[in-house]
């Protein structure tokens, strides 16, 4: 299988609904919460990929756009953006839509590095 192929094979998307118990006094998703699900799907997205032992190492960056109201549906989308040699840059991006409309918005963009590791917890070569 090729690079390209690897890649899009391991685009992850989840759907989430947005509820109030995850919601801050401002009835929005909370910060936190959306980054705890960002690092989940970077991570599914970069374990899919290499089918190896994967750690998250940093979050590079997180852009908040928007507020994800109480009451509405996320998309969650990883993508692989870089291959290193034992790491990968993952990006997410969570998607805002109505629950009863066509409206749809992109509402925070994140970026993750990944590391494959060992037994002992040590990095090792991403397979490629």
């Amino acid at each position: 299988m090729t690079l390209e192929e690897r890649t899009q094979k391991a685009e992850t998307r989840i759907f989430k609904a947005v509820f109030p118990n995850t919601t801050n006094h401002y009835d929005t998703l909370f910060g936190g919460t959306a980054m705890q699900l960002m690092d989940e799907v970077a991570f599914i997205t970069a374990t899919r990929f290499s089918r190896q032992r994967m750690v998250t190492v940093s979050s590079d960056q997180i852009d908040f756009k928007k507020p994800i109201p109480s009451g509405t549906i996320v998309e969650l989308v990883g993508k692989v953006i870089k291959v290193g040699r034992t790491s990968l840059g993952i990006s997410v991006d969570i998607y805002i839509e109505q629950m009863y409309s066509d409206v749809r918005e992109h509402a925070i963009a994140g970026q993750f590095t990944f590391v494959a590791i060992d037994d002992n917890k040590e990095p090792v070569p991403v397979n490629q």
